[in-house]
């Protein structure tokens, strides 16, 4: 009888001290394409020019192709091409916050790609270093903090290629940075799955808020002609409260002070309490404290595609709620009609162009209550608006139960990256 026993291999983690080093030392950075714009740059693709990535191609550390220019391609030096897993970098920006900022190059749709002159290319030796561990790298607080301080005392924001070879980190080698970036990439691609199936459910609610709220498509058991109505036919629009800057706000919770909403509290139509004010009470009349299914609008902002914008008040924390100057809130008469009806409304196109009419040829971007209780809409009777808005209801429920997994996922490859980028925490070999 043969007694050996077979036993699994001990799962062994990457060891071995990680060596700091400069990025001029595993890769080099490259000058982007100069160029004449009245001349040599083409807002769609023609014969003799090729794709030019700059600044607002890199959204969120991802390289798009929304917004492309084309630059003529004699222009363009053969390094200037861009290849597989560069690195492309915003070198020089008005905002000093978008500079340094840097997409991985993965686009594979058989154009031709090159970069412009306000931005950088980081190309890694393949040999030395795996550029997707690089391209992770560039998007710590580290590499931020390094930028603000090669930047600092500058009248311009502006890097050099010698600044991004000159940063330096600590590197494991060459096998352990590429499962690290498996892990990340792992990651990433979960949250780009999480944003491709969020987008399609809001296509498909955009496509049934069109459908409903025209009553082109009826619910079962609804009939009836829907009626014209303005709005002040089923609520009223308030004024929000005025103060003074200087004396009647704080910036936390206070004895004597309520929770104020400003235009930043409205966010893709919710209303929101990150970087909240707070006012001084006596200044809120009792009409001007939010109340449950209020409807929260911009009024005035210097942006006009902002002015308008509305969010459903639905916050229950305790606190009270306020809302300010260049805020109204439309409050609808619950029996006449639901409130949540009237608040999708007020996120179709329609609504939009009314608003657009109502600012075209001032000078001004502001509203005021009667130009919102001026708006008409068709409306059903309550019961198939409550019908419509549980619908509605239901679709943004599914949207942001996903996008809470989604941002679940964004915050563990967030403290995955602190972890694993830093050599904090070893991964396990593969087999």
């Amino acid at each position: 009888m043969n007694n050996t026993t077979t036993h699994s291999p001990v799962p062994q983690r990457f060891r071995g001290a990680w060596e700091t080093k400069r990025l001029g030392s595993i890769g080099r950075c490259l000058r982007g394409v100069s160029y004449e714009p009245t001349t040599d740059l083409a807002s769609y693709d023609k014969e003799g020019t090729v794709r030019l990535l700059r600044a607002n191609n890199v959204q969120s550390a991802v390289v798009t192709v929304t917004d492309i220019q084309h630059v003529e391609s004699h222009r363009v030096a053969d390094f200037q091409v861009m290849q597989p897993d560069d690195i492309l970098i915003c070198m020089a920006n008005g905002s000093k916050a978008l500079v340094g900022k840097a997409g991985l190059f993965r686009i594979q749709d058989g154009y031709t790609y090159a970069f412009g002159a306000f931005m950088g290319c980081f190309r890694v030796d393949s040999t030395l270093a795996d550029a997707r561990f690089v391209f992770y790298l560039l998007q710590t607080g580290e590499f931020r903090d390094y930028i603000g301080l090669v930047l600092a005392g500058s009248s311009i924001n502006n890097l050099k290629p010698s600044d991004i070879e000159g940063a330096g980190f600590r590197l494991p080698t060459r096998d352990e940075q590429t499962a690290i970036a498996d892990v990340l990439s792992d990651l990433d691609a979960a949250i780009d799955a999480s944003d491709a199936l969020i987008a399609k459910k809001r296509a498909v609610k955009h496509a049934a808020m069109q459908q409903l709220l025209t009553g082109e498509t009826r619910l079962p058991g609804f009939s009836g002609e829907w009626e014209t109505k303005r709005l002040e036919s089923i609520g009223r629009c308030l004024r929000g409260v005025s103060y003074d800057p200087t004396t009647d706000l704080a910036s936390y919770d206070k004895e004597g002070t309520v929770r104020l909403l400003r235009a930043n509290n409205v966010q893709s139509a919710v209303v929101t309490v990150t970087d909240i004010q707070h006012v001084e009470s006596h200044r809120v009349a009792d009409f001007q404290v939010m109340q449950p299914d209020d409807i929260l609008i911009c009024m005035a902002n210097g942006s006009k595609a902002l002015v308008g914008k509305a969010g459903l008040f639905r916050i229950q924390d305790g606190y009270t709620y306020a809302f300010g100057a260049f805020m109204g809130c439309f409050r609808v008469d619950s029996t006449l009609a639901d409130a949540r009806f009237v608040f999708y409304l007020l996120q179709t196109g329609e609504f939009r162009d009314y608003i657009g009419l109502v600012l075209a040829g001032s000078s001004i971007n502001n509203l005021k209550p009667s130009d919102i209780e001026e708006a008409g809409f068709q409306l059903p009777a309550r019961d198939e608006q409550t019908a419509i808005a549980e619908v509605l209801s239901d679709m943004d429920a599914e949207i942001e139960a996903l996008e809470r997994r989604r941002d679940k996922v964004r915050a563990i490859k967030q403290g995955m990256m602190q972890e694993l980028l830093t050599g904090r925490v070893r991964l396990v070999k593969s087999a």
